[in-house]
């Protein structure tokens, strides 16, 4: 739980984070839109999620956790 996180997955998971946020503004967006771009939205709002937690459990197992955690 302690092990740090890689630059790039940390990247991935603000991308996902985005990425969910955008799709979640579509799906509940106040006015009509056509069926294809909530359909879009809702996989966009998925996708984000899922690669925001996977993101978020990857660790970088070859360095030493931080001796202040």
């Amino acid at each position: 739980m302690k092990a740090p996180t890689p630059k790039f997955f940390k990247v991935l998971r603000n991308i996902g984070v985005v990425l969910a946020a955008v799709g979640g503004s579509i799906v509940a967006a106040p006015i009509v839109l056509p069926l294809t771009v909530v359909t879009l939205g809702g996989y966009l709002a998925v996708g984000g999620s899922v690669l925001s937690a996977v993101s978020q459990l990857t660790t970088d197992s070859n360095s030493k956790p931080d001796a202040n955690e």
